[in-house]
Order: C-alpha cells, then sequence, then structure tokens
C-alpha cells in the first residue's frame, strides 16, 4: 500500500528495487519475488548477494494489517520478517526505514485489556499492536542504522481518496455508508487519527533524501484530529451527496453495549454473522474511545511537510468516502478533480 504511494513521491535518480510476494508492483521498473517469511528473503543466493550489494536503503514497510488473521500469521510477518528485513539491511551496509505504527503507544485501548467482553470478534487488535511493537525491538536491539516511522492510520491519497487496498478504517466507513451500524460506541469527542497515504509516503521520501540514520518519526494528526462526531456528520454529508439514504448511527458509551445492548437486545437475536460483525466493529473501535493524542512530527524542517489541518483532513476523508462508494458502486459519485498535494500548508 505505502510502497505504491514511495515511488511516486521518490525522485527520478533514485534506482529503486520493489521486493514483491504475491501482488505485482506496476509503478517500480525492478521487481523481484521474494519471501519475507523464508530464508534470504526467499531468493536465491545469488540474487540475494547481488541485491545486497546494489542496496544502500531498505524501506519496510510489508506487513500483516488484517486483525484477525491471528497471533501466529501476524508474527510470523511483522516480527520475524523484520528479523529479515534487518539482516538484510546489515548484509548490504544499508539505512533501514522500518514502518510501524503509531497505535504501538497504546497498550490499553482493546477490549480485552479494558476487560470487556470480546463476544464473537474475530478481530484482534492486540496480536497486530503486539506484533508491532515486537517489530520495533528487533529493529532498535539490531545496531543497523535505522529510523522508525510511525504513521496513524492510514487512508486514501488526498486528492483522489484511491489506495491500493482497504484497511480496517476502510470496513467501519463502508459500514456507515451503508448504513448497517445502528450505533457508535465510542464518546462523541474521540479522537480519530489518520493521515492520507501521500503524506505518509513524502515524509518517508523527505527522510531518506535527508539522509536520517537513526530517530524516531510521527506522521500523524497530532492534536487536529477529527473527533468521532466530525467523521459521522462528514459520512452523513456524503450519503446526502451521493443520494443515500442511510440513518446515521447513535453514539453510545462502551459500558452501555456491554450492560445492555449486547445482553438484551443482540445474544441469541442476530445471525452468528451479523453479531461477529458487530462484535469486530466494537474491536476496531476500541483503539479511538478516549484516546490521548499523538506526538507528531509534521512540521519538522527536514520532512517538508507541514502540520495536517483540520479542513485538510477532512477534504481528505471526503476523498477517501468518495472513493470507497466509487469502488463498491454506492450512488452517483463522480469522477475525482486533480487537486494539489498536502504539501503547502493549505487545504487541498
Amino acid at each position: 500500500m505505502l510502497g505504491t504511494a514511495l515511488l511516486a513521491e521518490l525522485p527520478s535518480s533514485c534506482d529503486v528495487v520493489a521486493l514483491i510476494h504475491r501482488c505485482r508492483c506496476p509503478a517500480a521498473a525492478q521487481q523481484i519475488h521474494g519471501d519475507l517469511t523464508a530464508p534470504h528473503l526467499g531468493l536465491d543466493r545469488a540474487t540475494y548477494t547481488d541485491l545486497a550489494r546494489r542496496v544502500d536503503v531498505v524501506v519496510h514497510c510489508a506487513a500483516v494489517t488484517d486483525f484477525t488473521k491471528g497471533p501466529e500469521a501476524t508474527h510470523a510477518l511483522n516480527e520475524a520478517g523484520t528479523r529479515a528485513v534487518v539482516e538484510f539491511a546489515a548484509d548490504a551496509g544499508a539505512v533501514l526505514h522500518h514502518i510501524s505504527t503509531a497505535f504501538v503507544a497504546r497498550h490499553e485501548l482493546t477490549r480485552s485489556r479494558l476487560g470487556r467482553e470480546t463476544g464473537e470478534a474475530g478481530a484482534r487488535p492486540e496480536d497486530y499492536l503486539d506484533s508491532k511493537r515486537a517489530g520495533e525491538q528487533v529493529v532498535r536491539d539490531s545496531g543497523v542504522p535505522s529510523v522508525i516511522v510511525r504513521p496513524s492510520i492510514v487512508i486514501g491519497d488526498s486528492r483522489t481518496g484511491e489506495i491500493s487496498a482497504f484497511q480496517g478504517l476502510h470496513g467501519i466507513l463502508l459500514m456507515l455508508l451503508r448504513g448497517l451500524m445502528p450505533l457508535v460506541p465510542l464518546p462523541a469527542e474521540s479522537l480519530i487519527d489518520f493521515v492520507p497515504q501521500d503524506v505518509v509516503a513524502r515524509t518517508i521520501a523527505a527522510l531518506i533524501a535527508d539522509d536520517r540514520r537513526e530517530g524516531e518519526t510521527w506522521v500523524t494528526s497530532g492534536r487536529e484530529a477529527l473527533r468521532a462526531q466530525q467523521v459521522l456528520d462528514l459520512v452523513s454529508g456524503v450519503c446526502t451527496e451521493l443520494g443515500l439514504s442511510t440513518l446515521m448511527p447513535r453514539i453510545v458509551g462502551a459500558d452501555m453495549v456491554d450492560r445492555l445492548i449486547r445482553p438484551v437486545f443482540l445474544a441469541g437475536g442476530l445471525p452468528k454473522r451479523a453479531l461477529r460483525r458487530f462484535d469486530d466493529m466494537l474491536a476496531m473501535t476500541a483503539l479511538f474511545s478516549d484516546a490521548p493524542v499523538f506526538p507528531t512530527s509534521l512540521g519538522q524542517r527536514h520532512l517538508a511537510q507541514p502540520p495536517l489541518t483540520g479542513p485538510q483532513l477532512e477534504a481528505a476523508l471526503r476523498q477517501t468516502l468518495l472513493h470507497l462508494a466509487r469502488a463498491k458502486k454506492l450512488g452517483n459519485v463522480p469522477e475525482p478533480a486533480v487537486a494539489r498535494p498536502m504539501a503547502a500548508g493549505v487545504p487541498a
């Protein structure tokens, strides 16, 4: 996802080689099939040695981001795969840019750690967060020159909403557009921190250009992050714009869900698939409930990316909603207009 966006931000002078697994990367002129869970990145010795000889910067953005994959598969790529990338960077004498997540800072914001019922949920954000923390520790312990980049939730391009693969937040937004979420178990002022993928990509490109070799970079909305009520209002506006007759969900407290709604109204009254979808939604939204403000590195001179503003975030989320509706054939969605990227400190 981020790899494709990053290619668009790198100067043409960069000689880029993309290590791919299942999906091709059309934007990369040079592509090598590999596997981060196999010895030597899944490459034969000669190819591995030749690649290590050519590379001086490694960007590691491959990860399992699906919260339903389970701890074994998640750690296999996010922790063990990171160890393989670190070993390659050491063999190459290269600087490593490791893409983590800002949510590693939030240890307590999952339903299981809050002591709440997880029900039929297949989504376990804690597996993902644990694996990303473990991956960061692998990088820190390695001694390899490295920069840890921590974006918050990555949404589509700020100008078009396009993204190579829909992520967890897209699933929640789609449920809202389809009217499948009767309630949202979040305080209305809960922060929903997200960043457009092009902002993350430009930040990584700036770190590479600045020859950064250590430290942590937070790519987040920080204090400008939209509140849950703002997100719902924006979704409602897009639904009206597209002619979707969708009722917006009611905001309720998580305690009400646990004490009343789930045991009284849902238990035994919903098909198992629908109940699991509801419990997955609870697992996802718990990450935002009363969440603190993330730090942000945007605005630092070497990044050439000013902090994001509320209007910029609203404009970017609107484009993501329109792209999602277009992809899922919901309503009458206009083609995206070409707009300037979010690099000048004004709404794009």
